[in-house]
This record gives structure tokens, sequence and C-alpha cells, in this order.
């Protein structure tokens, strides 16, 4: 995908799968929402989850976004990096200038330009040390 085509897809798509490591060694994947604001995702995850734990032990993390039904129209991206907390953890909704972008995303995106704190999640930025990106569509024959 070109860079616009990358960015275009991060913000129409819903549902990402995010991986992460436990404290054993084994990875755990959980569906998220996410935000994508063209240089960070952004991850809003209930404190007391074992991705949340996992986060704090070990900050590495892998992000697939992807969609299609058939092989040839198969597309996606791929982020790997760390999770770094940004803000109240939990999140209250106390006034913060690095939260009112991926909010009003989030809450465009998921809640009808609200934004719902219930002081059990608490926001992630992932910072993106490699992006890889796919689209299936445009290989000879492609959808």
């Amino acid at each position: 995908m070109t860079t616009e085509e990358r960015d275009d897809f991060l913000r129409s798509q819903r549902t990402c799968r995010v991986a992460t490591v436990r404290s054993d060694g084994a990875p755990h994947v959980t569906p998220l929402w996410f935000a994508w604001d063209g240089t960070s995702l952004w991850l809003t995850s209930i404190v007391k989850s074992q991705r949340w734990v996992d986060l704090q032990s070990d900050p590495r993390i892998s992000v697939i976004v992807d969609t299609g039904d058939d092989y040839m129209e198969l597309r996606g991206v791929e982020l790997r990096g760390s999770a770094t907390p940004v803000g109240e953890v939990p999140r209250t909704g106390e006034p913060m200038a690095d939260l009112e972008v991926p909010e009003r995303l989030f809450a465009d995106k998921y809640g009808g330009g609200r934004i719902h704190h219930d002081g059990r999640h608490a926001w992630l930025r992932i910072n993106i040390e490699k992006m890889t990106s796919w689209d299936f569509r445009k290989l000879p024959g492609g959808a």
C-alpha cells in the first residue's frame, strides 16, 4: 500500500488484533478497537486485563489490522513496536493535551462523537518500529 492507502485503511477499519508477550513467554492475542492519528496507533485497554499486565512487564507489541474474505481480496497492516501508557491510569477524563486527538478520533469512530471514561481503561500509544502493509487486490488477477 502507498502511505495514503495505508492511512485511509487504518482510519476506516474498526478492529485490530493485539499480540503481547505473557510473563511465561507465551503469546497473548486479543481484538481491540483503535485510533490512527497518521503517526501513532492508539489503543484503550482495561487496566486489569492480561494485555495491560503483559505490557507493563514487557512493552513489546504487534498489531494486525486486516480485511478480505477471498485470498485475492486480502489487505492489511502489521505494526510492531512498544506500547507506552499515556495519561491517567485508569483514565477518568482529566483534560490532557496528548489525548485530545486520539480521544476525538476514537469518539468519532466508535462513540457517535462522544468519549466515555469509565475509570477502568487507559490509553496506550504504540511507538512503531516497523510497519508492513499488503494488498493482494493489486496482484495480477486480484479483485
